[in-house]
């Protein structure tokens, strides 16, 4: 394909953003060069039939620094990995595991990382079976990167795909946005808050699968907005199912230290990147007891109702402020965090 019908000449790190940029990118030459009825469903990941619906997803980690406040990179691929496959609506229980390191790590690094993945690991329930290690030569790489593939059994009460998303469904997080994103760029740089922001990397896996035991086929979607944050989710959503998404900012659970953070850089919560937080869009008749069930959970204590979907504005996602203003949510351009996952 030539530069021209692409619109682009070479890749840049906006294209990894997870946001428009990305989504130009996939569309033009990933979908476009491997279209299958998995792949189609643009999903983070696949399911497909063995002896029983699997959920397959694949994940690279790059995140620098490769420790930060509340985690590392390895638990962050661990974490990362589970939760995609989660979003599948399966139970994910094994993974594979590849590193690529530079020449120089310390030996004590890698082995903290290592102690990281068996830890999370462990705590989400899956084992590493498979997996393989390169080492590349100084300057070659940035300390260690890491690749994981997850496997799960799709919960049979579960029927998580975009197409089943009607007008009226309410939408919910679990928890606080922005989290992670401000973590790593509080470190980064050497930036300091008075208060420390701690990623809020963590597997989620139970809480979704007693979610779809609870709530069965009224439960439509999860996804986890981790690069391109909420807005860019939201925004890939309403284009994919040609509806509108009203969400409130008020109702977005965001807390006063990570705002702050966001204030002081100039940087939008919405397109900042998370790690334990996933998105639920429900039908309308269950949104209060989803919204209870998760308040139960320690992982879900801070879950919020943020918006539905509507007829009105198809593929558009609008914000109504505390006092009655509006403005268009457009998914992230460029790379507003690079590095970040």
């Amino acid at each position: 394909m030539k530069k021209e019908e692409l619109g682009f000449e070479t890749i840049q790190l906006g294209h990894g953003s997870g946001g428009l940029m990305t989504r130009d990118l996939l569309d033009k030459i990933i979908f476009k060069s491997f279209s299958n009825p998995y792949l189609d469903q643009k999903h983070d990941g696949s399911i497909i039939n063995i002896n029983g619906r699997i959920a397959i997803s694949t994940d690279s980690f790059v995140v620098s620094p490769i420790f930060f406040k509340g985690g590392n990179i390895g638990e962050l691929a661990v974490n990362g990995t589970v939760n995609d496959v989660a979003m599948c609506g399966a139970m994910p229980k094994y993974l594979s595991l590849a590193f690529i390191v530079e020449e120089g790590l310390k030996v004590e690094d890698f082995a903290a990382i290592v102690n990281s993945i068996k830890k999370a690991a462990d705590e989400s329930g899956v084992q590493i079976i498979t997996g393989d290690t390169k080492v590349v030569e100084r300057g070659k790489g940035d300390k260690i990167f890491i690749n994981t593939t997850g496997f799960g059994e799709v919960n049979p009460k579960a029927k998580i795909a975009s197409v089943h998303i009607q007008n009226g469904d309410k939408i919910l997080l679990n928890g606080f946005v922005a989290q992670h994103g401000m973590a790593i760029m509080s470190q980064r740089e050497g930036l300091e808050f008075e208060s420390t922001i701690v990623s809020d990397t963590t597997n989620l896996n139970f809480l979704v699968n007693d979610l779809i035991n609870e709530f069965g086929d009224k439960i439509h979607l999860f996804r986890d907005p981790t690069r391109g944050g909420v807005a860019s989710v939201l925004s890939e959503i309403s284009q994919d199912i040609h509806k509108g998404v009203v969400i409130y900012e008020d109702k977005i659970p965001l807390e006063k230290q990570v705002a702050a953070a966001c204030e002081i850089l100039g940087l939008d919560p919405l397109y900042v990147a998370n790690e334990g937080v996933f998105m639920v869009i429900v039908d309308a008749s269950i949104c209060d007891d989803v919204l209870n069930f998760m308040k139960k959970d320690p992982k879900g204590k801070n879950a919020a109702y943020i918006g539905e979907i509507t007829q009105e504005h198809p593929g558009k996602v609008v914000m109504k402020s505390a006092i009655g203003g509006k403005r268009i949510v457009s998914p992230l351009i460029g790379e507003q965090l690079p590095r970040i996952c």
